[in-house]
């Protein structure tokens, strides 16, 4: 399994901007299409954003679309996903997530290989 830990949560006032990371280790990164969801208080857990092994293909929750973007470097053996003009209703814990292939990564609902342990995304109006 590869291990995944997210950073860069935090305080983000509403119309700012936030980048979170997910730093992965052990099996081959490049192997991976990767996932961001989401988990506010009394809620279930939100797919969010997708992205292929290769970066080429990604896929958003809509109502992120033009707000998120999700990106990764195999070289770095990183995920980030740039959290642009952010609304307080998007406060939640962030968690990424590994899968095995494209597919998998944006069911939203499959098995995924690997989770971060998470982090806290709060928007203040």
């Amino acid at each position: 399994q590869v291990q995944l830990v997210e950073s860069g949560g935090g305080l983000v006032q509403a119309g700012g901007s936030l980048r979170l990371s997910c730093a992965a280790s052990g099996r081959t990164f490049r192997n991976y299409a990767m996932a961001w969801f989401r988990q506010a208080p009394g809620k279930a857990r939100e797919f969010v954003a997708a992205i292929n092994w290769s970066g080429v293909m990604t896929r958003y929750l809509d109502s992120v679309k033009g707000r998120f973007s999700i990106s990764r470097d195999n070289a770095k053996n990183t995920v980030w996903l740039q959290m642009n003009s952010p609304k307080p209703e998007y406060t939640a814990v962030y968690y990424c997530a590994a899968a095995s292939d494209f597919r998998t990564a944006v069911s939203g609902t499959a098995k995924y290989d690997s989770w971060g342990q998470g982090t806290q995304v709060t928007v203040s109006a």
